[in-house]
Formats: C-alpha cells, sequence, structure tokens
C-alpha cells in the first residue's frame, strides 16, 4: 500500500539530543492527519526531513513512495509545506512570488490557478502590493499560496494559524477542509487544540521524538471517557472525608474527574449531607486538550 507519507525508524540527532527517536508512522492518502506535542517534541524536526530540508541520523521517509532522500525530486513535488516561519522576498509583490514559486516546479502558464489561489485566500486585492507592505497575516496567507501553487498531493500545515486573526483561521480552514474534499492529504501541526479535534481525522501525538499516542480521534477521545466537572463553594477546603475524585485545582474552582454521570449524582449527594453549598459548576465532557494533557504526563 502506498501511504501519503510513510516513516519508518525516523531518528535525528545532533550530538547528544534526540530530536527524533524512531519514528514510524503512516499518514494515508486523503486523510487530514494532526501531528501534535509540546514545543520540542519534534514536529518541525519531523516535518523538515519529510520536506527534503534536513538528512535523518537513520531511517526512511517516503512521500507517496518516493523516498525522500533517493527520489527527491518526485517527493518534493508532490508535497508542499507551510512552515512556521514568515519567509518571504520583499522585492516582490504577490503574485511575482507565486510565478516565481511555479518556476521551481517547471511550471508554465499556471496563471488561471495562481489567481484561483488568490481568490480562495483572500489575496486578489493584494495581487500587485509588495511583499514587505503585506501584514503579517497576509504574509502567512502568501505562505499558504505557495504551498499550493504547485498542486501537490499532500501538504503540510506548520502552525498555519499562528499569531493570524478569527477572520483569516476560518478562510483558511473552509480552504483546507476544500482541498481536502477534493482529495489532498493534509497533515496538520498546531497549538489550537480545537482546530486539530474538528480537522483531523486521525491524530499522532509527540514527545521528546517518540510517538507517544496514535489514533483516530474519535478513539482518542473514547479512551478518556467520563467528565471534568468544576465547582466553585462556599468555602475554601473540602471535607477530607467525602473521598471526592479532586484532580486539582483551577483558581477558586475545585476539579473533579467524574466516570460518568451517575458518579456526578454521588458527588453533588455527598456535598449536599456534609452541608456544602455550590455556588458554581461546569461540567466538561473530555476534549482533545485533556486527552493531550493526559497523554503528556505519563511517564516516560
Amino acid at each position: 500500500m502506498t501511504y501519503a507519507i510513510e516513516t519508518i525508524g525516523l531518528e535525528k540527532r545532533y550530538g547528544a539530543l534526540a530530536a527524533l527517536a524512531g519514528v514510524t508512522l503512516a499518514v494515508r492518502e486523503g486523510e487530514c492527519f494532526g501531528l501534535l506535542g509540546p514545543n520540542g517534541a519534534g514536529k518541525t524536526t519531523f516535518i523538515s526531513i519529510v520536506a527534503g530540508l534536513v538528512r535523518p541520523t537513520a531511517g526512511t521517509a517516503r512521500v507517496l513512495g518516493a523516498d525522500v532522500a533517493r527520489d527527491y525530486r518526485r517527493a518534493r513535488r508532490a508535497l508542499g509545506v507551510v512552515p512556521q516561519e514568515l519567509v518571504f522576498d520583499p522585492f516582490f509583490t504577490v503574485r511575482e512570488t507565486l510565478r516565481l514559486q511555479s518556476g521551481y516546479f517547471g511550471l508554465r502558464a499556471n496563471d488561471d490557478w495562481i489567481e484561483e489561489v488568490m481568490h480562495q485566500l483572500d489575496l486578489a486585492d493584494k495581487a500587485d502590493v509588495n511583499m514587505r507592505a503585506l501584514s503579517g497575516g497576509m504574509k502567512r496567507r502568501v505562505l499558504v499560496a505557495q504551498a499550493l501553487v504547485h498542486r501537490p498531493p499532500v501538504i503540510v500545515l506548520d502552525e498555519p494559524t499562528a499569531g493570524v486573526d478569527v477572520e483569516l483561521r476560518q478562510g483558511l480552514w473552509r480552504f483546507v477542509r476544500q482541498l481536502n474534499r477534493d482529495g489532498h492529504t493534509i497533515v496538520l501541526t498546531t497549538h489550537y487544540l480545537d482546530e486539530a479535534e474538528q480537522m483531523c481525522d486521525r491524530i499522532a501525538m509527540l514527545k521528546a521524538g517518540r510517538v507517544v499516542a496514535l489514533d483516530s480521534t474519535k478513539n482518542l477521545l473514547a479512551t478518556f471517557s467520563g467528565f471534568v466537572l468544576k465547582l466553585r463553594l462556599d468555602r475554601e477546603d473540602l471535607p477530607e472525608d467525602l473521598g471526592l475524585p479532586v484532580a486539582g485545582r483551577d483558581g477558586t474552582r475545585f476539579v473533579l474527574r467524574l466516570r460518568d454521570l451517575a458518579e456526578l449524582e454521588q458527588v453533588l449527594a455527598r456535598l449536599r449531607g456534609a452541608g456544602v453549598r455550590i455556588a458554581e459548576f461546569e461540567l466538561h465532557p473530555p476534549d482533545l486538550e485533556e486527552v493531550f494533557l493526559r497523554v503528556m504526563a505519563r511517564p516516560g
């Protein structure tokens, strides 16, 4: 089976530091795949190796079956990467920048697609504006357009909405969903975990260069089934003999982890029986942020 992205035993060491320590995973064609992890987990190193910008210490990486080292021309043509950093040439307009990017892939007469991409990313009215005159959010749109200009079947978005406004974020996700519906494979890294939860079919979580969780978004959420209950009470401390499943504090509120709604009823009954008055409470089903925090808190 040919995968959109496949890595086997991927390692990258910088002296004693292991940025990647044996990452094996496969991204299926046509899916939206999330790659999550804290800063320093190895996400950008992974992407840099897949994009051919960094050589691995060990292991292999392929894009649509093309080895990124041995068959790098085919691998790079199949891949479009939106980097974290705002990298741009200050001497060209938006349209000129996209035409140059087309030239890197040997594409001529690509103006119709360039116009379509600019329209989808709300760049049409900035087409003849010099890059250095654009706002940070507009520059990030141009980075997305550059990644798409050669119509790659696999698109990697490395923190694409970092530091951008809500309007751009919503517009970008509409365009990305359309690309995914059209058959493009999307690989996303983001610190906005609600975005990953809404967008991604499957998710891999990296910690210290290793994959510590890999499953469908639905299964990851189901693994940590239950509820989080946040209570603000009429006192600063809870009676110790109530045996409540307290997990910590959120400001002035107690945080309890519950297995199900039956346990919620038990907690409320115990509080009433002890004469504790509830001033405020919130009940939340597990979300991806909660799953992420629990996975990252595991030892090892």
